[in-house]
């Protein structure tokens, strides 16, 4: 299985600190760095699948902190019934780009029997392929979970809020493929992450970014990209000239493209060097007077 051999989080230089506006609390995806030996992340890092001949080694994080009652939202996508059990979820104080691989196999008991680190088994019940659920900690430091039909449980209590808290998600058992839809924090007005964005990588499990032809959510707003022909367009659209050089020596994208994969991922498409500040080189028609 094919691993990410090196990724530069930042914590929040390319993922929290980007705001659409004041209601949004950042993008979120699975952690590229930190992942389990089975798991496989594909869909923009926002699906994560587990070899399903084995029931554990599934571990993924949050790409970033979540807030106090920032309700994280899953869906299962898949379940295998020869394991039993299924997912455990919970939250850790300690970071994803700052643990070391290959990931402990499993979060209940190798993960909570050590300082910073809170998750709980769901019941099977809770996880057929299909359904939906969200998780949180709250203001007094307790995780709840809420399922398809809005039942909701107290998983434990005793969270530490004084640091940051990372999501940790254990696709254990039963369930064998996750997606991550997002998160949202209620209040007098409510507050989401990013949307997520529609198929950007195909569902190929190799955790590399490949952004392929005809790739949705990328919408043309504006015409200061000209369509190109064959050999100079832009490696998202398709249909754009690649007039954005990027600090790695790649110039693959269109202006447009370019502002969304740094803010979703950070990275070259083409080497998967982290994009700091591009430089976009736009041709100047000149004026004839």
């Amino acid at each position: 299985m094919k691993k990410q051999n090196s990724y530069e989080n930042n914590e929040g230089a390319s993922q929290a600190s980007h705001r659409c506006s004041w209601r949004c609390l950042g993008p979120l995806t699975f952690h590229t760095q930190a992942v389990g030996d089975m798991v496989c992340l594909s869909h923009g890092h926002q699906r994560a699948e587990r070899n399903k001949d084995t029931f554990r080694n599934g571990l993924v994080f949050s790409s970033r902190p979540l807030k106090v009652q920032e309700r994280l939202r899953l869906r299962v996508e898949k379940d295998f019934f020869k394991w039993n059990g299924s997912l455990r979820v919970g939250f850790t104080n300690v970071s994803p780009s700052g643990r070391s691989l290959p990931l402990p196999s499993m979060a209940i008991p190798d993960l909570t029997n050590t300082p910073g680190h809170w998750a709980a088994a769901l019941p099977e019940s809770f996880c057929p392929a299909g359904a939906e659920l969200e998780f949180w900690v709250s203001a007094g430091g307790s995780i709840y979970i809420s399922g398809n039909n809005g039942t909701g449980l107290k998983l434990l209590t005793g969270v530490d809020l004084s640091r940051p808290l990372w999501a940790l998600i254990d696709i254990y058992g039963q369930a064998y493929s996750i997606s991550l839809l997002g998160s949202e924090k209620q209040g007098l007005v409510c507050r989401r992450s990013c949307p997520a964005a529609e198929a950007l990588l195909p569902p190929d499990c190799d955790n590399q970014l490949s952004l392929a032809p005809g790739v949705s959510g990328l919408e043309e707003d504006c015409d200061e990209d000209m369509e190109t022909s064959e050999g100079t367009s832009c490696v998202v659209c398709m249909t754009k000239e690649a007039r954005v050089t990027l600090p790695c020596g790649h110039r693959c994208l269109c202006s447009q493209c370019s502002s969304k994969v740094s803010q979703q991922f950070g990275t070259c498409p083409l080497c998967r060097h982290q994009i700091s500040a591009p430089h976009v080189q736009i041709r100047r028609v000149p004026v004839l007077v």
